[in-house]
């Protein structure tokens, strides 16, 4: 029998959570179930309670207390018992039908799938390689505010395409808290970023020519954050970014239940999901689960 997922994942501050809140939210609005994992160890405050939560596994306090490990270390030392005990999930996860949408909360740091293989051994395990077989989508959460920052916003895209080819699933890549940006930046700018390509920084060009000419200290965040060495590297990061031709974004304001709801009309084309559902007579039940969704 068929599942069907959706890791979250993001760097920290991304809106991850907040993410899987108004996909759930949006999900029981439209009489479909969903089956909640969180995975951040050091994750406390939700909206909807977890129907499973690695903290009843392994906690990121415990581990940095008892193992005198920093958060990083404590992370992946949770993240390792965690594949020692994939059991916690196998249980939990195997007896669900394939109407539900398994919605798995990972936390923000993203070295834990662009670094060290963690998260990719742990999505053999969820996927067909593994027992759960689960058809899974990657949803990975960039902050719209980076398209301020032209170098920032390359380097959150080149960190996007390295999880994508270290996880190897269908992957969407979405630009999130568009509320955030929608009134200082216009429209036709915007759209620039859902497709990035190298041009994206000849705009800055003009401005670091203008900076080169005032006399600057060379050791100055400035000099260093505006040099010629500084634009290279990162040009050669959006060539790297263009020549690869991976990376697109679609836009979420979660604020917005018609943005919430093209996201995962994308997320359901990327697993099937419809495919593999039978029809329902109107007036069917939904299972939300035991302790699922509950505010």
């Amino acid at each position: 029998m068929s599942k069907f997922g959706t890791l979250v994942m993001g760097p920290a501050g991304a809106g991850k959570t907040t993410f899987c809140t108004a996909l759930i939210q949006h999900l029981r609005l439209n009489k479909r179930s969903c089956f909640y994992v969180n995975l951040d160890p050091a994750a406390e405050d939700f909206s909807y309670e977890p129907d499973l939560d690695i903290k009843d596994l392994i906690s990121l306090e415990d581990v940095m207390e008892e193992m005198a490990l920093g958060p990083n270390g404590g992370l992946i030392y949770c993240f390792e018992f965690l594949l020692e005990n994939l059991d916690f999930l196998t249980d939990a996860l195997e007896i669900l039908s394939e109407e539900y949408m398994i919605i798995i909360d990972l936390p923000g740091q993203i070295e834990l799938y662009t670094h060290i293989p963690v998260v990719p051994a742990l999505v053999r395990h969820l996927t067909r390689y593994g027992s759960l077989n689960i058809s899974l989508c990657a949803a990975y959460l960039l902050e719209s505010t980076f398209v301020i920052d032209r170098a920032k916003f390359f380097a959150g895209t080149l960190s996007a395409m390295s999880a994508m080819i270290m996880l190897e699933i269908p992957h969407l890549n979405i630009l999130s808290k568009m509320d955030l940006v929608k009134g200082s930046v216009p429209e036709r700018q915007l759209k620039r970023f859902l497709d990035p390509d190298t041009s994206l920084l000849e705009d800055d060009t003009h401005d670091g020519d203008q900076r080169g000419e005032r006399i600057m200290d060379p050791a100055s965040k400035e000099s260093v954050m505006g040099g010629g060495s500084f634009k290279r590297l990162n040009q050669a990061v959006a060539k790297l970014i263009d020549d690869f031709s991976m990376v697109s974004f679609l836009q979420l304001d979660v604020q917005d239940e018609d943005s919430v709801g093209g996201v995962l009309s994308y997320i359901d084309d990327a697993i099937q999901y419809h495919e593999a559902q039978e029809p329902r007579e109107p007036n069917d039940e939904i299972d939300y689960g035991d302790d699922a969704m509950t505010e």
